[in-house]
Parts: C-alpha cells; sequence; structure tokens
C-alpha cells in the first residue's frame, strides 16, 4: 500500500513538473519558433529540399565514391544545408531548441543528484557532465576519471 502511495505521489509530481514546463517561457519560445519556421512557405521549401537531398544522399552513399551522383549530391546537399541554416526562422528554432533542452538537461540532473551525488545523468553538455571525461579522455586515469 505504501508503495503504491508513494508511486502515485511521484507521479503526480513528475506530472506538475512537466506540465511547468510546458508553460514555461523557454517552452512557450520553442512552440513559436517551431510554428513559425514551419508557416513560412519558403523556410518549408528549404526544409523540404534538403530532406529530400538527404534521402538521396543515404541513397548515394550505399555505394560511396563509386555512385556516378557521389560529387552531385554531395555538393547539391552541403549548399542545401548551408541554405537551410542561414535562414532566420531556422536559426531562431534551433536557438530556442537549444535553450529548451539546457532547461530540460539542468531539471535532470537536479533530479539525479536529488537521489544522489555520484548518479550521472547523461545531459550531452560537457557543462553538466562535472568535469568527468566517461572514460574516453586517454590519460589513463590522469584526470581522475575512471577510465
Amino acid at each position: 500500500m505504501i508503495n503504491t502511495l508513494e508511486k502515485v505521489l511521484v507521479t503526480e509530481k513528475a506530472e506538475q513538473l512537466a506540465e511547468m514546463i510546458l508553460q514555461s517561457e523557454i517552452a512557450e519560445e520553442y512552440k513559436k519558433a517551431y510554428k513559425k519556421m514551419n508557416s513560412h512557405p519558403v523556410t518549408e521549401s528549404k526544409i523540404r529540399r534538403f530532406t529530400e537531398l538527404k534521402e538521396r544522399y543515404e541513397e548515394v552513399q550505399r555505394f560511396g565514391k563509386y555512385h556516378p551522383d557521389y560529387k552531385w549530391v554531395n555538393k547539391e546537399i552541403r549548399e542545401a544545408k548551408r541554405e537551410m541554416d542561414l535562414d532566420d526562422r531556422v536559426a531562431e528554432f534551433r536557438r530556442a531548441e537549444m535553450d529548451l533542452q539546457s532547461l530540460l538537461d539542468e531539471i535532470s540532473v537536479m533530479i539525479g543528484h536529488s537521489v544522489s551525488e555520484h548518479i550521472k545523468v547523461p545531459t550531452g553538455n560537457p557543462f553538466f557532465d562535472n568535469g568527468s571525461c566517461s572514460g574516453g579522455c586517454g590519460s589513463g586515469g590522469g584526470c581522475s576519471c575512471s577510465a
């Protein structure tokens, strides 16, 4: 009974946290940027072109440089990606996306550390990784990691 009551309380708190995140200014900015990016016809066409070229690129990569369209597809996809990345609405969306991801990473770290300081929370952001290198530094433990 107590175990079930604890689960219900934890679930309630998690739902409250999720609702607070969804109502946050950062989440609202993300939603606005997403709508703005997906409702502009020029931006949509850049994204669509990049997506089509990406599918073509994946097909060409199966054969590598031996595919007859290898050079053309590589050139075209780089140009399409650059054009898409330089679009103001895409850049705004990416900034909003990174801000939201940072918020979620920060919350994950707080939750993990509330249980124990030794819990490793995979954030993908070195700012939150407490200086540990996850065993990939190559210094043989010189950085005090557990390599």
